[in-house]
């Protein structure tokens, strides 16, 4: 009979011990900060109780003004934890070295904080960096002509009418150049007229001259 009692208390104890290993406890528990696929935080809490034991996990963000409590963000809940892991994901665009404070709730098992406090990387996310201005956004267009490379108007490639810069000389312009070159310029008829003056004066003193003589021989 004793050794049965024995028997007995060391299978209770052993159940005992078992109960207690499969009992949901704060070390079930762990956070980590991190980023998503699309560069923006989260802060990621995981359950690995075996016991399943239904979990609310609230998330607080500890402030730095000396005696202010600390901010809850977000509560969620796991319903069905496995030892294998559950997790639940806050969407929180977090800073980069702060603290977070995650406070569990299991039934009657488990009402704590996870130790030690969650501290964010040194490093932000992608898209929680200052995002630019839209008029500081590059464009996915190609980009435009600068004036300078576009001609204006005043400098189109086409000689306006009646430029002095044209190539090509007017048939007047060529006719102009001809005469320059040749000598037969606007003076011609002057010279023309001086000469035939001259003529008519030497024809004049010669008819002068004659006119005594035949006078005397008649």
């Amino acid at each position: 009979m004793r050794l049965v009692g024995v028997c007995s208390a060391a299978a209770a104890l052993a159940v005992g011990v078992a109960d207690t290993a499969f009992a949901c406890n704060i070390r079930d528990f762990s956070a980590v900060a991190t980023c998503d696929d699309s560069g923006h935080g989260l802060i990621r809490v995981t359950d690995k109780d075996g016991s399943g034991t239904p979990a609310s996990i609230s998330l607080y963000i500890k402030m730095t003004v000396p005696g202010e409590d600390d901010r809850l963000l977000d509560t969620k809940t796991i319903e069905h934890p496995t030892a294998q892991g559950v997790t639940v994901d806050f969407a929180e665009d977090w800073a980069p070295d702060s603290t977070y404070r995650i406070h569990v709730k299991a039934g009657n098992l488990v009402d704590e904080d996870i130790k030690p406090l969650l501290t964010t990387p040194s490093q932000a996310c992608s898209a929680s960096e200052t995002s630019p201005s839209p008029s500081d956004t590059p464009s996915a267009q190609p980009p435009k002509e600068t004036p300078a490379q576009q001609p204006s108007p005043s400098q189109s490639t086409t000689p306006a009418a009646g430029s002095g810069t044209s190539s090509n000389p007017s048939p007047q312009g060529a006719g102009d150049s001809n005469l320059a070159e040749t000598g037969a310029d606007s003076h011609t008829p002057l010279f023309v007229g001086i000469a035939a003056a001259l003529v008519a004066v030497g024809g004049g003193v010669v008819f002068a001259l004659r006119r005594p003589r035949t006078s005397r021989s008649s």
